[in-house]
């Protein structure tokens, strides 16, 4: 059986990834009334949010109940 954390955590990784390397390579690219970098907050908080679930995905196939 799948543990649905995998394909999401790996989901959220790879999106988040993608966002960050966007967010550093161009600076610039700002959201309409917003001075921050929206692009590389989200990609760090989808980053770490996909690495946790993969954590947990991998802890629980150690660890089964």
């Amino acid at each position: 059986m799948l543990d649905l954390r995998v394909p999401s955590g790996w989901f959220f990784a790879l999106l988040g990834a993608i966002l960050l390397a966007y967010g550093i390579l161009f600076p610039d690219a700002r959201a309409a009334l917003t001075d921050s970098n929206v692009d590389l907050y989200s990609g760090i908080s989808m980053l770490v949010f996909g690495v946790f679930l993969l954590l947990m995905a991998w802890r629980g196939a150690r660890h089964p109940s």
